[in-house]
C-alpha cells in the first residue's frame, strides 16, 4: 500500500483573497492563512482572517486564490 502526501499550496501568514465561486459566502478583501487544516471531503481546507476585520472562518483550497479579482473579471497581476 503506498501512501500519498498532499501539501498545502498555501503557507501561513500569506494573503490571499476569496475566488468567485458558487455558494461562497466569504466577503471580498485580503485574507491571511492562520492555520493549515486537514482535508476534508477531499480538500485541503485553511483557517483564514479577514485584515479589515476580525472575521475568522474555514474554507477550502479551491476557495482562494492569490490575487484579488478585479472589476473587468480578471484576477490582477502581482
Amino acid at each position: 500500500m503506498r501512501v500519498v502526501s498532499v501539501m498545502h499550496k498555501f503557507k501561513i501568514g500569506q494573503q490571499l483573497f476569496p475566488a468567485r465561486s458558487v455558494g461562497l459566502n466569504v466577503p471580498d478583501g485580503a485574507y491571511v492563512i492562520v492555520k493549515r487544516l486537514p482535508e476534508r471531503d477531499g480538500e485541503l481546507q485553511y483557517q483564514i482572517k479577514s485584515v479589515a476585520n476580525p472575521d475568522e472562518r474555514v474554507v477550502g483550497e479551491s476557495e482562494l486564490r492569490p490575487a484579488p479579482w478585479r472589476s473587468s473579471g480578471r484576477w490582477m497581476e502581482s
